[in-house]
């Protein structure tokens, strides 16, 4: 039988730390330590190794710094992680003589294909680009949209629009203030181009006539593709998968020419993008990764995780996920 939140049951991990132990550590950050009689309400704390017994005073309890504490729970989950990029290169390593036959053999059809090196990226997009006859479908994560970049773009798209092919984007809501989207939208002029915005992206996606999709081959995203590696997907099932994450996206952006409307949650008066932020801080992403998935500069996101502080009340980033959790924000639809 589970145990709801809030009775007796502590035996718990940090991800769902208990209501006393949340208010008892929080209080204790504040105070530099407490009674050894109040950590007995939340004996979670001590086996957590959240609250320690003060050596100077048998009586008192001390809390251990979060940073500390969030430093020690990453060190294995990053060395996890340097095991599995060594694993990928031994398998890479083991697959390599048969990745050299199949290049030796194109009567072999390959479906998903690794692309390396800036240069051949954008050279075998752009051939695909052009040979576009019907649709061309984009995913453009990031905020505001460099000129040239968007010169390029230009130059790329206005051939399609002259055949006659439907170029549908999507960006995210922080390129709205990028004046160059606005100029791209208006040198290009056609009812053959639509561009939407998100709140918050996928990584950058590339559809052409629905038969072939460009994806980034790794997750960590600089601007483009990663500008070393993406794929090449002809996986009949695969773009279709593809195409429906897109559209699933497309059916909830706002168009370019239309204004967004960012909703104040009562009572609080938390923004929707201070809501989106939440939602990413409660699933445990540093701030560059919030600024990363949500289109701004850390800076920014920082600003907002401020705001945010406020408005809930938190004297502290350990503080916040809880208040956050307890505030119901993330309860509406």
């Amino acid at each position: 039988m589970s145990v709801k939140r809030g009775e007796s049951d502590h035996s718990h991990g940090y991800l769902d730390l208990c209501e006393e132990g949340a208010e008892l550590y929080a209080r204790a950050l504040r105070a530099g330590r407490v009674a050894r009689s109040e950590g007995e309400s939340a004996p979670c704390l001590m086996d957590l190794r959240l609250l320690h017994p003060d050596p100077d005073d048998p009586q008192q309890l001390r809390p251990a710094p979060p940073s500390a504490v969030l430093a020690r729970l990453e060190h294995p989950l990053e060395r996890e992680i340097l095991e599995r990029r060594k694993q990928t290169l031994a398998l890479a390593g083991a697959f390599e003589p048969f990745l050299a036959i199949s290049e030796e053999h194109p009567k072999v059809s390959r479906v998903i294909t690794e692309l390396e090196g800036v240069d051949h990226i954008d050279a075998t997009i752009g051939r695909a680009t052009q040979a576009c006859a019907e649709e061309l479908l984009t995913v453009q994560p990031g905020g505001r949209r460099p000129a040239d970049l968007l010169n390029r773009a230009v130059d790329r798209v206005r051939p399609l629009i002259d055949r006659g092919v439907h170029i549908r984007s999507l960006y995210q809501h922080t390129a709205r203030h990028s004046y160059g989207l606005l100029a791209y939208q208006e040198r290009v002029g056609s009812e053959h181009m639509e561009l939407r915005t998100l709140e918050e992206l996928v990584d950058r996606l590339i559809i052409i006539d629905r038969k072939v999709a460009f994806i980034p081959a790794q997750r960590d995203r600089p601007v483009m593709f990663n500008r070393h590696a993406a794929l090449e997907v002809r996986h009949p099932g695969l773009v279709a998968y593809l195409i429906g994450l897109f559209e699933h996206l497309w059916l909830h952006a706002t168009p370019l020419e239309e204004e967004v409307q960012y909703e104040h949650t009562e009572p609080d008066g938390v923004t929707g993008v201070q809501r989106s932020i939440a939602k990413l801080l409660v699933e445990g992403h540093v701030d560059e990764v919030i600024a990363d998935r949500l289109g701004m500069n850390v800076r920014t996101c920082r600003g907002h995780i401020a705001k945010l502080a406020t408005a809930l009340g938190s004297n502290g980033r350990a503080q916040l996920g809880y208040l956050i959790a307890r505030s119901g924000i993330l309860d509406r639809p």
